[in-house]
């Protein structure tokens, strides 16, 4: 399991310059966030999808985690699906923990 851990793990790379032209010349990153569907296929019947998990212990009654990864604040929900559901017309809503 190991080896197969290393050998997977050492395929993986960052994405950065080569460490001899790192110094060289300074690389600009970007990211890149298309207004594709999150939710192409679960209940599409209903106008927003969230979900809510009952727990006993938590330290507030209400806590929003984002499923649409656009969040300023991820992994805590912002709002920002609503403006991803507008521009893709699609309905992911957030996992809501209430306290029981």
């Amino acid at each position: 399991m190991a080896s197969l851990f290393s050998s997977t793990y050492a395929s993986l790379s960052y994405g950065g310059p080569a460490p001899s032209t790192a110094a060289s010349k300074p690389r600009r990153r970007m990211v890149a966030v298309r207004a594709d569907a999150i939710n192409p296929d679960i209940r599409k019947t209903e106008e927003k999808v969230v979900d809510s998990v009952l727990l006993t212990e938590i330290a507030k009654p209400v806590t929003a985690y984002c499923r649409c990864w656009r969040s300023g604040t991820f992994p805590l929900c912002d709002g920002s699906h609503m403006k991803h559901n507008k521009a893709s017309g699609d309905n992911v809503g957030p996992l809501l923990l209430k306290k029981q």
